[in-house]
């Protein structure tokens, strides 16, 4: 089985409040925010190494983002992909969701015949849970979104569990398929020393505009049918009052400030 895993580089959460805004192309500047990998794409990495270790199969995975990424797609080897692909150059900057498939699976193509691609259900940076539908229909596959559990993998149809709303629904999907995976899936793993070892002697491939042979109109801006007319920061400010006395007493000033704003 050849399983291919999407992961993608996000801002790191600790460090978002210093992502700014380009106020030309109106697109995020996450060049001074360090990068770590989606946190719903490591339960996919998760998922795709435990299928490896229980049967025969090869993991590639695939990321797109700038060359700092690389770190990301190495973090993966680390914990036991076989193959690591970067999708690097800056035609690829400033993707909506649309291109962001579509290069996605030029990819994926690109690297040979698969059975099975995995991927978050949405990006800690974008969350707009389009990148995996969009995937399987530029790769002419069913698609499987919200994956909680697989139940059954016999032969070619796999029995899944899948949110559904308020509930949960059970799907039966015949393989080649793109499945994308929430949290209850699995425990992801930790890295080891051991395994950061066998990393270093692997090898990732970067492919850039040319490598995949697509026009340059299908990717970045240029192939985002998303317009973004306006985005800004929004500054919360809260003002504060410290009541003193005893408890009687602040009970009773809080009790006083709250009906004189109409809240009681």
């Amino acid at each position: 089985m050849n399983i291919v895993v999407c992961v993608k580089a996000v801002p790191d959460p600790k460090e978002i409040c210093k992502v700014r805004i380009d106020p030309a192309t109106k697109t995020l500047m996450r060049c001074d925010v360090p990068l770590v990998m989606n946190p719903l794409d490591k339960h996919a990495l998760e998922a795709a190494l435990q299928l490896k270790e229980a049967g025969s199969a090869s993991v590639t995975v695939i990321s797109m983002g700038p060359p700092p990424a690389e770190s990301i797609v190495k973090e993966c080897m680390a914990l036991g992909a076989d193959r690591g692909i970067l999708l690097s150059d800056r035609a690829f900057g400033g993707a909506d969701a649309f291109a962001t498939a579509f290069t996605l699976a030029s990819g994926i193509l690109k690297t040979g015949p698969f059975d099975l691609v995995l991927c978050g259900m949405a990006s800690s940076d974008g969350a707009t849970e389009w990148v995996g539908p969009l995937l399987a229909n530029f790769l002419s596959v069913p698609v499987v979104t919200m994956v909680r559990r697989l139940e059954s993998t016999a032969n070619n149809i796999w029995t899944l569990l899948a949110d559904w709303q308020n509930g949960y629904r059970r799907v039966e999907v015949r393989l080649p398929a793109v499945i994308t995976v929430t949290r209850e899936l699995n425990r992801p793993r930790a890295l080891s020393f051991s395994g950061i070892l066998k990393a270093r002697r692997k090898t990732i491939e970067q492919w850039d505009l040319e490598a995949l042979g697509v026009p340059v109109e299908t990717v970045g801006t240029k192939g985002s049918p998303t317009i973004v007319s306006e985005m800004s920061t929004v500054e919360n400010r809260r003002e504060v009052e410290l009541l003193r006395g005893t408890t009687e007493e602040k009970a009773e000033q809080l009790v006083s400030r709250l009906a004189e704003r109409g809240l009681l």
